[in-house]
């Protein structure tokens, strides 16, 4: 049952939820108002502990969808108890069957261990040869347990069979590795990397910080990929900061964690192609950054719209910059475990009702 077109009929695949649960409450959709994006589907999935994607997700479907014209569905994580979103639900995202008529996904996803009935959208979509987003911990996007009989239990993140590495190295181009900046101490400031300062994705782009640190990351990425930008790990948590110097990051115990690292600086965002099953090869785009904070930054935001565009093919239509305001009030939670807003359903995210506004 695809949610792009059909939304008021009861939903067969979670019979726990609520009698009155409709298929509409369990994701969000955005229709493009005029624009280049006119007549393209994009499926936004959220899903993870930390970062709110949540939050995130649905406030770079309104942008896309209200200045660009894009047709945009939110996927949340969602408890089949009672119908909320709750990014501890591992197990559960409804609506992934919209992937069938995707033009793009956008995937910020953290763990998630999906059965596979919900999975095999996913993974039709990855072998179809259509492009890829990945935000933050895409690159950890699976995580399948010890002893998972699931026929994907491969796109884990740290899969050592056939896919080494899982849908974070051989989709996106890397996996999970480990903190590179001092996590929610150090900053990131994005400097853009040599040779891409005239990339279609970053045009009119410049400014671009986050809260969140840099990822780290096995160097050199694979053959292939095309940084875009670069991390640069700042003393603290402001966009003023300077970066950090000396030769070593400690922890809060004061152990030495991470060597020099601003020498070299880590991979933030980067460029690839990906061939699946039917060997058509598929533009991917991933970015390290990508909480729900981060998208208070206006470099950030216009990378990602732009990053939409390239993917599509359609980076001839991406302005000298991209408009990328914020759609209604965006106060978003800052990131971390267990601070999601409870009880939250996707009908508080829907148009014109953002974090802060209801």
């Amino acid at each position: 049952m695809n949610p792009m077109t059909r939304r008021s009929v009861l939903s067969l695949a979670l019979p726990t939820l609520p009698a009155l649960s409709t298929a509409a409450d369990l994701w969000n959709i955005y229709p493009g108002k005029r624009g280049p994006g006119n007549g393209k589907r994009l499926v936004l999935i959220s899903g993870d502990e930390e970062y709110r994607s949540e939050e995130a997700l649905p406030q770079l479907a309104q942008i896309l969808a209200t200045h660009h014209g894009f047709d945009c569905t939110v996927l949340f994580a969602i408890n089949p108890a009672n119908g909320a979103i709750d990014p501890g639900i591992r197990d559960n995202i409804p609506g992934l069957d919209a992937l069938r008529t995707a033009d793009l996904m956008i995937i910020a996803t953290r763990f998630r261990e999906l059965p596979d009935d919900q999975m095999q959208y996913i993974d039709e979509y990855v072998h179809s040869g259509r492009p890829i987003v990945g935000l933050r911990t895409a690159t950890h996007a699976f995580h399948y347990s010890a002893g998972s009989n699931s026929r994907f239990r491969h796109y884990s993140d740290q899969d050592t069979s056939g896919w080494p590495g899982g849908f974070g190295r051989q989709v996106l181009g890397e996996t999970w590795i480990s903190h590179h900046g001092h996590h929610a101490v150090q900053s990131t400031r994005g400097i853009v990397a040599p040779g891409a300062e005239k990339h279609p994705v970053m045009r009119g782009v410049d400014g671009i910080w986050g809260p969140t640190d840099v990822y780290t990351a096995n160097l050199p990425l694979p053959d292939g990929c095309q940084t875009l930008v670069l991390g640069q790990v700042l003393v603290g948590m402001n966009a003023t900061d300077k970066p950090i110097s000396g030769d070593y990051i400690t922890d809060r115990k004061g152990r030495k964690i991470v060597k020099r690292p601003n020498d070299p600086m880590m991979p933030v965002a980067w460029t690839r192609t990906f061939a699946g099953r039917q060997g058509k090869p598929a533009r991917i785009f991933t970015t390290t950054m990508g909480a729900a904070v981060d998208l208070q930054n206006e470099g950030f935001r216009r990378m990602l719209v732009n990053a939409a565009y390239w993917a599509l093919g359609m980076e001839e239509r991406i302005p000298a910059r991209s408009k990328v305001d914020l759609v209604g009030s965006y106060t978003p939670t800052f990131f971390g475990f267990g601070k999601h807003r409870p009880g939250m359903k996707p009908s508080d995210f829907a148009a014109g009702r953002q974090p802060g506004s209801y």
